[in-house]
């Protein structure tokens, strides 16, 4: 199986692409990390601000118009929801034979 070179995804940006399958503005998807992650996972401004531009620059999510002029928005691209998808089912393989050779 060839890995895509966006993979594995860190945590802070597997839940910010699940953040964004709704478009978010940054203080917005630190609040849903937060909810997504059942508070374990809590992600500062700057280190926030640095996965969205390597995100954008990955083409995994986009900028997108908003009614608020103040504050950027982003959504997740296909790109994005596929690599998340793809990482997901990592994530299950991985713990899928754990879980065998656990047992």
């Amino acid at each position: 199986m060839n890995r895509d070179k966006d993979l594995p995804l860190t945590e802070t940006t597997y839940y910010v692409l699940l953040a964004l399958l709704e478009p978010a503005h940054g203080y917005l998807i630190m609040q849903k990390i937060e909810e997504l992650s059942s508070q374990q996972v809590r992600v500062a401004a700057g280190t926030l601000y640095g996965a969205i531009e390597n995100l954008l620059k990955a083409k995994l999510i986009q900028s997108v118009k908003s009614e608020d002029k103040r504050r950027k928005t982003y959504v997740i691209t296909d790109k994005g929801k596929e690599i998340l998808r793809l990482d997901f089912e990592r994530m299950q393989h991985m713990i899928s034979i754990t879980k065998g050779l656990l047992n």
